[in-house]
């Protein structure tokens, strides 16, 4: 099932999530429907808060098949590297994109589906994903990342194609 991405400034996405504590099948469900959304979108990652759901869950697949979905739940960064900067948007913020700095690699600490802990090294655009998707569980937009004059030129485009009926 397609769910409704929350889009800024809906509060929701300001809301730190909670740590998901059943690894059950409503769990799994979540996550079918997440990457379901996610494809349809099409986006390389979603956070369960951007469907209105307040868990330490996302979801990546940065294959062009997009036959590689990758499930992170209760994920923590142990380990970031270097810094590079590079375009980002969201599906939260849709036809908005900007230069965010972050980590060139991380090492990222997180559970699967089935409960197991798993430790996963990512470079590129795996590594900026996970950095991206992980903010989102913390309450941040990568526009938090921005000059003030960058983040305020981008909520000003949004008021405006708000008012347009294009966002």
């Amino acid at each position: 099932m397609i769910l409704e991405i929350k889009k800024f400034p809906d509060q929701v996405l300001r809301k730190k999530a909670l740590e998901v504590e059943s690894f059950d099948n409503s769990l799994r469900e979540l996550v079918e429907n997440m990457a379901e959304t996610m494809y349809s979108a099409p986006g390389v990652g979603l956070a369960a808060p951007q469907v209105g759901v307040s868990k330490r869950l996302f979801i990546i697949d940065i294959s062009e098949k997009k036959d590689n979905l990758n499930v992170f739940i209760n994920p923590v960064i142990v380990n970031a590297e270097g810094e590079i900067l590079e375009e980002e948007g969201c599906l939260s913020l849709p036809g908005e994109y900007a230069n965010v700095i972050r980590s060139r690699e991380v090492e990222v600490l997180a559970y699967d589906l089935e409960g197991k802990q798993f430790s996963l090294k990512a470079d590129g655009l795996m590594s900026r994903a996970i950095q991206h998707e992980l903010d989102h569980l913390n309450g941040t937009l990568f526009i938090d990342k921005l000059p003030i004059f960058k983040r305020e030129a981008i909520k000003k485009s949004i008021k405006k194609r708000k008012e347009l009926g294009e966002y």
